[in-house]
């Protein structure tokens, strides 16, 4: 008898450590695709409050507590309506590029090794929250366009990760019956 772990299942398969630290890493690697997909949508509330205008004219005892110098120094939406427009927009184009992709990225993890698509999609799509959410802050970026192109290309690389981690877990776990 080997000293390697085997944890037996249904009927004559066994599955090795190998299996289970595949299954742990494909669920992990899902897990943060959707965890960072999904930050957007708890955000955007936030994100339509921090760039309109804190303040109305009218409202006098405002300018005290939000100086505007402080709080209205990159207002980017000049009301509510014109936030939901782009933030919608930006939801919609986002959707598109993921639905374009995941046929794209299933070819091209047929062609080229999954893991290698996982990691470039993930690496990708990290980079492209990097320069939405903290560069744009850094460097006081507040273009429409900007965001829109980074929105776009965080969807297609996340696009990869559905496709990659499903024919993963089909190779290593193969049909039973």
């Amino acid at each position: 008898m080997s000293n390697e772990l085997v944890f037996k299942t249904y009927g004559k398969n066994k599955f090795t450590h190998f299996h289970l630290s595949t299954f742990i890493l494909t669920f992990v690697s899902y897990s943060l695709f959707h965890a960072s997909r999904k930050t957007f949508s708890n955000v955007k509330a936030t994100i339509s409050e921090e760039w309109m205008p804190s303040c109305d004219a009218s409202n006098t005892s405002c300018e005290m507590l939000k100086p505007d110098n402080v709080w209205n120094e990159h207002t980017f939406f000049s009301d509510q309506s014109d936030s939901k427009i782009f933030l919608g927009i930006l939801d919609a184009t986002f959707l598109a590029a993921y639905s374009i992709g995941l046929f794209i990225s299933g070819i091209l993890g047929d062609r080229f090794d999954l893991r290698l698509v996982l990691f470039v999609g993930m690496t990708l799509s990290s980079i492209c929250m990097f320069f939405f959410g903290v560069l744009t802050e850094w460097l006081s970026i507040y273009n429409k366009f900007w965001y829109l192109t980074f929105w776009i290309l965080n969807g297609l690389a996340q696009s990869t990760g559905w496709p990659a981690v499903v024919a993963v877990m089909g190779n290593w776990f193969p049909k039973s019956g």
